[in-house]
């Protein structure tokens, strides 16, 4: 799908018409429309326009493989007992005696 067709699509799903999409982003009534044409948008217009319709540019774009909000606010985990765990510290690897220090102090 286009950039135009998303648009229009997530516009749908929230019960706007491209005008009035394109008026809650502060831009010119029917310049959405041109995108229909061949005109590509800056990706300063795709944010606003992303935010008016609560979406990640990703999605304008077509990328659906982008991760949810959700997903991304998971913390990353590590079992710090598997023996093919690598830490580092500043780009460091820890060394051993200090990852004993820090398995004892989170009661691992």
């Amino acid at each position: 799908m286009s950039v135009y067709d998303n648009i229009k699509k997530y516009a749908k799903k929230r019960g706007m018409n491209l005008q009035t999409v394109a008026k809650k982003s502060g831009l010119s009534r029917n310049v959405i429309y041109q995108y229909n044409k061949g005109v590509n948008p800056t990706l300063e217009t795709l944010t606003v326009i992303a935010k008016v319709l609560d979406v990640d540019v990703s999605k304008l774009l077509g990328d659906d493989t982008s991760i949810s909000k959700k997903e991304a606010k998971k913390k990353p985990t590590v079992d710090l007992n598997k023996d093919d765990a690598i830490l580092t510290f500043d780009g460091k690897p820890i060394p051993e005696e200090d990852m004993e220090l820090i398995k004892r102090l989170l009661g691992k």
